[in-house]
């Protein structure tokens, strides 16, 4: 638990401005992973990730950074179906060196072989920490697929 009160959080719902440095860094950061992935550049995919990167996603086992990054690649290459995420960032709270950041992920999945497309939304929250580098990469997050 955070030892934190909460006067010390601050909160950034999507159309607040003007935003934090911080907020702008984890913004840009979840942006340009989006694009990388909706580009299919698989060496990029686990940049918003760090090592000890723990992920939840409910009905599935707990994933590592390895398993995680492991399933992202091998959906990118998969030559069956086709994966492209739209992001919606519904708040940010940044504690020091701590971030919380409500989003929902829009996945549309088309099938490259005559199925139509199944889009799904995702709501999670992903916890972000400040690398020793200044960067801001994601530790833990937990997300489910909303019910239709």
């Amino acid at each position: 638990m955070l030892g934190v009160s909460l006067g010390a959080i601050r909160c950034a719902p999507t159309d607040a401005l003007p935003s934090s440095p911080a907020e702008q860094e984890i913004r840009a950061a979840l942006t340009t992973w989006t694009a990388d992935f909706n580009a299919g550049r698989a060496d990029r995919v686990c940049t918003l990730f760090a090592p000890d990167l723990l992920a939840t996603y409910r009905g599935f086992p707990d994933r590592t950074f390895q398993q995680t990054c492991d399933l992202l690649r091998r959906s990118l290459t998969d030559p069956s179906r086709q994966f492209r995420y739209a992001l919606d960032i519904q708040e940010i709270m940044i504690s020091g060196d701590l971030a919380v950041v409500r989003l929902v992920w829009r996945l549309t999945v088309t099938h490259r072989y005559g199925s139509p497309p199944v889009t799904s939304q995702e709501p999670g929250v992903d916890v972000f920490r400040r690398q020793t580098d200044g960067s801001w990469q994601i530790i833990r997050y937990l997300a489910f697929e909303a019910p239709p």
